[in-house]
């Protein structure tokens, strides 16, 4: 696989599209929706993150800024650990305890489609929605993850057999994420069925689809590129945490 210089310009949107999103369509008051109206988000300064049950992900509005590191200390509180994109060196006060890497892909000649058979799914639908997910493995997802935007099933005789949705949503753009089939009923095409159908919907509002894939998933990537996706770039995600020097000194 090669990276396209697509979109390729160091201050893109989608270099940091969490914290795009959640500054942008995520953001307070827009995201307060669902669930008894709980905001899904919340910011102090240049750092923010989603509520626990929605996502796992921390952004911070500029890596080499110290200010967003201390505003992200802030958030997370001591000892706190934060999921971030694209850091492999961690800032003062702070250890790298776990990375991953991945790749982007953007939408450069998808077919997007309605389907049929995809129905939207609800807080409702969770506890299928979280079965599924437990058994395919497609990546985060939590109680709250379906108020990121619109979620699309497929059923088969009443059970939930197919997945595909709305997460990071940075302004003009929409990722397609949780793409996932019940083993039982893959190589039917439900995959693609519900990405071109999501992918329709982005499309409906003006938008531009894209995904993310652990980079080691090959299978999917090669899918996700025949079906008309092409890969922008590579990418890191890293855990970190607040290194107990760095509380001890808070606290002293």
């Amino acid at each position: 696989m090669s990276v396209t210089t697509l979109d390729a310009s160091p201050s893109h949107i989608l270099d940091n599209p969490a914290w795009a999103a959640l500054t942008g369509p995520h953001a307070l008051p827009h995201s307060l929706k669902g669930m008894g109206g709980t905001p899904i988000a919340e910011r102090i300064g240049h750092a923010a993150r989603y509520h626990q049950d929605v996502a796992p992900f921390h952004a911070v509005s500029d890596e080499d800024d110290a200010r967003a590191w201390a505003d992200l200390a802030a958030l997370v509180g001591p000892g706190g650990t934060a999921s971030v994109r694209g850091v492999t060196e961690a800032a003062q006060g702070w250890e790298v305890v776990g990375t991953g890497h991945g790749v982007q892909l953007v939408d450069t000649g998808l077919r997007a489609e309605p389907d049929p058979e995809a129905v939207r799914l609800g807080p409702h639908d969770v506890p299928e929605i979280l079965d599924l997910v437990a058994r395919t493995e497609p990546g985060p997802y939590l109680p709250r993850t379906v108020e990121l935007g619109a979620y699309l099933g497929i059923r088969h005789d009443g059970r939930l057999v197919a997945l595909a949705g709305e997460r990071l949503h940075p302004p003009g753009w929409t990722e397609i994420s949780a793409v996932c089939t019940d083993p039982a009923y893959r190589g039917r095409g439900l995959a693609t069925r519900l990405v071109r159908a999501v992918a329709a919907g982005i499309k409906e509002r003006g938008e531009r689809p894209f995904l993310h894939a652990r980079a080691d998933n090959t299978n999917a990537i090669r899918l996700y590129e025949s079906i008309g996706f092409t890969l922008r770039r590579r990418t890191v995600f890293s855990l970190v945490r607040r290194t107990e020097a760095a509380v001890l000194e808070e606290t002293a």
